[in-house]
């Protein structure tokens, strides 16, 4: 063992340092008498009786602090115990309540949304039922103007003077004309609804899938709102409490559920005035084809009306003609036996005059026989030309009236294929006109 003697060491209190307690003082040191180097070995390894004490104090000072601290920090973790489980709570019950806010919000939103996807829903429907009366109005147009060209086409095959461009035709006309612009009405309209079912639809997804999200958020909350400090399956999440970049604000949450109502509000204002047009347009279309139907067909009569009148007047004269052409058949008759029956007294004048001729010398002379004779030849000449011009005058008035016969029996003709045309063709097939519900699209 070395023979040195050992200084005694100053007192460093760690736990003091880290408690942030001022450091003690180390104890003086007292200056022990040497013993001399006899004794070296037994006081080199010993602390002296006031190192024992200090170091005595020292613990004792140490534990009171510590003892001290503890008491006091138990004190602070009661009370911060205290406050925090009351701020928790009340935070725990906000959040419980601001989740009922947004359950009710949401529920809000939600019923409000389904309101409208069932107005489209049924607005669709609506106009699905429009389109197929337009369709059907469409298709039943096609009847009048199948009737409208047909009676053209049958009045093209009247004969002769009857081949006119009349009241009838005009009507017809406008009536063909006026269908195929019904027709591309209709089918514009059609396409207007076709369009608007289409929007209509779009908006209706649109609605879906944000009450599909919002069904969704509303059962992760409702579930959120039922969690309690007792609920057994509640995990540790600390990743969920960070913010996330794609998180939208509550005024851009509302603005989008409001942006989608009011797009399908408007698309429900577009079908109810659609739907009013539809049904303006089908009315109109329907008044308008009757009406001209109803032109139409009186045009028809009053021309069946002329031709019937014509046909009586043209019968009427046809029977004084043949009744003239048999009294002038009879009146030529009577002259050539009026001419027949001059011939022989003119033979006879002139026979008696031939004789008369005859005389000699003298006895040839111009007595009252003689002037009588020759008055007598004159006077059949005479009696002959008249019954020969009359004769040939009447057989130009017969002649004439064969040309009038002739001439009233082909416009009688006439008269009566026209009739047939008008009456039996025309009107006939114009009883299949198509009914007002029928062109309405029922």
């Amino acid at each position: 063992m070395s023979s040195e003697v050992l200084v005694s060491r100053p007192h460093y209190d760690s736990r003091a340092v880290a408690q942030g307690l001022p450091e003690r003082e180390p104890p003086a040191e007292i200056p022990q008498p040497s013993s001399g180097s006899a004794t070296a070995g037994y006081r080199s390894a010993k602390y002296t009786p006031a190192e024992w004490f200090s170091n005595y104090h020292t613990i004792l000072q140490q534990a009171g602090a510590d003892l001290y601290t503890a008491r006091s920090i138990q004190r602070e973790s009661k009370t911060l115990n205290q406050d925090t489980e009351a701020d928790t709570l009340k935070t725990q019950a906000d959040g419980t309540r601001l989740l009922g806010e947004r359950l009710q919000e949401i529920h809000c939103w939600k019923s409000e949304l389904h309101r409208h996807i069932d107005q489209l829903l049924a607005d669709t429907e609506s106009l699905l039922a429009v389109k197929t009366r337009l369709e059907k109005a469409l298709d039943a147009t096609e009847a009048p103007y199948a009737i409208a060209t047909d009676n053209l086409n049958c009045r093209a095959r009247r004969l002769g003077p009857d081949l006119v461009r009349d009241s009838v035709e005009e009507e017809l006309l406008k009536e063909v004309d006026l269908i195929r612009s019904i027709q591309a009405l209709l089918k514009r309209t059609t396409a207007q609804v076709v369009s608007q079912i289409k929007m209509n639809r779009e908006a209706k997804q649109t609605l879906e899938l944000d009450w599909s999200d919002k069904y969704q958020a509303y059962n992760f909350d409702d579930h959120s709102g039922r969690y309690s400090n007792m609920s057994p399956d509640t995990q540790h999440h600390p990743s969920s409490a960070i913010m996330q970049d794609q998180v939208c604000n509550c005024t851009s949450w509302t603005k989008f559920t409001q942006d989608n109502l009011s797009k399908a509000l408007q698309e429900e204002q577009a079908t109810h005035s659609l739907r009013l047009l539809v049904e303006r347009v089908l009315q109109d279309t329907t008044h308008d084809l009757r009406v001209q139907c109803s032109n139409v067909d009186r045009a028809f009569s009053q021309r069946c009306v002329e031709l019937t009148e014509a046909k009586t007047q043209l019968e009427m004269k046809l029977a004084q003609i043949l009744e003239q052409i048999g009294a002038q058949e009879r009146n030529i008759v009577a002259l050539q036996q009026a001419i027949h029956n001059k011939e022989a007294p003119l033979r006879v004048a002139q026979s008696r005059l031939y004789l008369r001729s005859l005389r000699p010398n003298m006895e040839l002379c111009r007595d009252q026989p003689q002037l009588s004779l020759e008055g007598e030849v004159r006077q059949i000449d005479a009696t002959l030309a008249s019954l020969h011009q009359q004769l040939s005058e009447a057989r130009g008035s017969l002649s004439h009236l064969e040309e009038s016969r002739i001439t009233l029996e082909k416009d009688i003709n006439c008269k009566t294929h026209s009739l047939f045309i008008e009456r039996d063709k025309c009107m006939t097939h114009r009883q299949r006109y198509p009914t007002i519900s029928m062109l309405s699209g029922y």
